[in-house]
């Protein structure tokens, strides 16, 4: 029966629905020793993690009890918004048909009778229960009382979701699918180049996008006993098919499982699951190989603190910085499963004890194989934690602040990616054009490699690809040096190495922001300059070739990196990078002396910019005594508009008139 209330009109809130946000009270809940959080009653919390799919879940409150027509099981739930109601919905994702009885609790703590269940059960698996009145409560309610009689349906019964609301339409479970995907998506097998009858798993794309690399399951053609997992890769041809795979040379692959996790932007660092021992056993971990003249180096264990992985599987992504790694394990603090969690490389070379990633992400459900993309925002991951059309689906999240702790609620990537089946390892190549994934549906035998075409919906944002070398600007030989990249905005930084043996130094940087690139070796005075990709729509390849000048008397080098706000002489905080050069430069050469000179464009008062360029190359002179450098060592001038090495005809032109400039005077 429903009973009827009076109606009040409360529009505000009368087409939402309100979730349930704390347990109050529950007579049992499902407790395994080998789980956590799972079927604990605090999952019948939040919106519905099944329906509108049904059958088991974890996510799901789940009674210590079955089949018990003895004692009646309750949980209580209340809400964070305390409102007359016209509708209570319940998410029976499992066993439906056990409810038994629906109360609710006023503001004042009072219990009214609202629904008893005396229909007969049906064979549904599950469905949403919605308890529609004829009219709104006259008292807000606080909570919700939801009563089982297990012994009503055989087996295990679950409630995945409370809710109340003031509308009188059925709230439905809905998937939170990516908005505005196409209705009609190509999902290209990549044939029997990259496929076989086996599993094809864990696809990673080279930054290019010119070489694939992949993991095979017992592949006859694979190294070790039983035919454990091992790497492969192909090679993008000129036709743009995939070459024939061929399987990754030793040591990387060995005869225990072997797994690339990541490739870092420069292509030439590999990030390997599992730790490789000298012996040729594995253990738990990650490692990293890097390229050299003769091939890849062994793996090196990489340090994460209080990093205890009790599941078997972990999946790793690094993001373009090298200084972010996000990672798929089951910690102390997990919501069940494993989750997505997040470490930060320190000054050491170590990382950062692993930071859960958070609610809005994490399910009591496995959340695995996350793929942060070239923009370091946008992270694909695979789940069954949030409504979905399989066993297995993959959503995106963005990030919503520096903290990686905040990000936005996860996005299904709709029917056309996700299928009935079991699908995961998401990645995207830094062009940003196509996507790889592994599927099971229509494939050659087991798991495949398929790829797409990014629809804009769930494209990360655009980046741009530098490269180049790094020169002695005397000679113009290659130096092998550190090359350090950082915004001008918000301070992130990448920082990578320049070897001459290997090549080019090459990175992924986010467009809508500045930037400032360096090199630095000792022996040298560091350059930089300033990159600007704030306007900038479509990925593209820079080539921006670095000079370093040799310490000697008379060298004269441009502090391209400093800055200072229009017409004023305080230092901008993106300066400091380049001055921390100088300081640095300075206490390893403890007998130089600089000559810092200050110039200015020709527009304006002739004397006030004489003033103001005598003004900034003291403010920078200050900085670097204030660092630890003895004022003695120190000349500063101002030339204001008097030396100009281009011409003041147009604002790019006056732009390299406005300059502080550094001369050794004594080494």
């Amino acid at each position: 029966m429903l009973i009827l209330f009076a109606f009040i009109n409360l529009p505000l809130f009368a087409q939402k629905t309100f979730w349930a946000s704390k347990v109050v009270a529950f007579s049992s809940e499902y407790v395994d020793k080998e789980t956590t959080k799972e079927n604990r009653a605090i999952q019948a919390l939040g919106k519905p993690n099944k329906l509108p799919q049904v059958g088991y879940s974890v996510c799901a409150w789940q009674p210590m009890t079955q089949n018990n027509s003895i004692n009646e099981e309750f949980i209580i739930v209340s809400f964070d918004t305390i409102m007359p109601v016209r509708q209570i919905v319940i998410a029976e994702n499992f066993g439906q048909g056990a409810i038994s009885h629906v109360d609710v609790f006023d503001e004042n703590n009072n219990l009214h009778p609202i629904w008893i269940n005396n229909t007969p059960p049906t064979n549904e698996l599950g469905k949403m229960l919605n308890l529609i009145l004829n009219q709104l409560t006259t008292f807000k309610v606080r909570s919700v009382r939801v009563s089982l009689n297990t012994s009503k349906v055989k087996g295990w019964n679950q409630i995945d979701a409370i809710g109340i609301s003031q509308s009188d339409q059925p709230i439905k479970a809905s998937i939170n699918l990516a908005s505005n995907m196409p209705s009609q998506i190509v999902k290209e097998n990549l044939g029997k180049n990259i496929n076989s009858e086996f599993r094809e798993l864990a696809p990673v794309i080279a930054p290019d996008g010119k070489t694939l690399y992949y993991t095979r399951w017992k592949h006859p053609a694979n190294v070790g006993f039983a035919k454990k997992q091992d790497i492969w890769f192909s090679e993008l041809q000129a036709d743009k098919t995939w070459g024939p795979a061929k399987p990754f040379p030793e040591p990387i692959n060995n005869s225990e499982h072997n797994a690339i996790c990541a490739i870092y932007p420069d292509g030439k660092t590999l990030l390997l699951n599992n730790v490789y021992m000298p012996n040729g056993e594995m253990s738990k971990g990650i490692s990293i190989s890097q390229k050299t003249a003769s091939g890849w180096g062994f793996p090196e264990q990489v340090a994460i603190a209080d990093f205890k992985n009790k599941s078997e599987y972990a999946e790793y992504s690094i993001a373009p910085n090298g200084r972010i790694l996000l990672i798929s394990a089951q910690l102390d603090d997990t919501e069940g499963g494993k989750d997505l969690y997040v470490s930060f490389l320190q000054d050491n070379k170590s990382w950062s004890k692993p930071v859960n990633l958070g609610k809005s992400v994490n399910t009591a459900e496995d959340e695995g194989m996350p793929f942060i993309a070239a923009d370091s925002k946008t992270l694909y991951f695979s789940t069954k934690g949030f409504p979905g059309y399989g066993n297995n689906d993959l959503f995106v999240t963005r990030r919503l602040d520096e903290s990686w702790t905040k990000w936005s609620e996860p996005q299904n990537l709709g029917p056309m990616i996700n299928t009935s089946e079991w699908d995961g390892y998401f990645t995207i190549s830094a062009v940003g054009d196509y996507g790889y994934f592994s599927s099971q549906e229509k494939s050659l035998g087991e798991e495949d490699i398929f790829k797409l075409k990014i629809p804009e919906a769930i494209k990360p944002e655009v980046v741009v690809q530098v490269s180049g070398g790094v020169y002695n600007s005397a000679d113009k030989k290659p130096v092998g040096a550190k090359v350090k990249v950082q915004s001008t905005m918000d301070g992130d930084t990448v920082c990578v190495t320049f070897d001459p043996a290997t090549g080019d130094y090459k990175f992924m940087l986010p467009t809508k922001k500045k930037y400032t690139i360096s090199a630095s070796q000792k022996g040298y005075l560091s350059s930089s300059e300033v990159l600007d990709f704030e306007n900038e729509k479509d990925f593209h390849e820079v080539k921006k070739n670095l000079f370093l000048y040799p310490i000697a008397a008379g060298q004269k080098i441009t502090l391209n990196s400093v800055f200072f706000e229009q017409s004023k002489y305080e230092l901008l905080p993106a300066s400091f990078q380049e001055l921390n050069h100088i300081v640095a430069t300075m206490r390893e050469n403890p007998k130089m002396e600089i000559m810092l000179e200050g110039h200015t464009d020709n527009q304006g008062d002739w004397n006030e910019n004489l003033k103001l360029s005598k003004q900034r190359v003291t403010e920078v002179k200050g900085y670097l005594v204030k660092n630890g450098i003895e004022e003695k060592r120190i000349q500063v001038q101002g030339y204001g508009s008097t030396r100009p090495v281009a011409s003041n005809n147009s604002e790019e032109k006056r732009k390299l008139n406005r300059r502080v400039e550094v001369t050794i005077v004594k080494i």
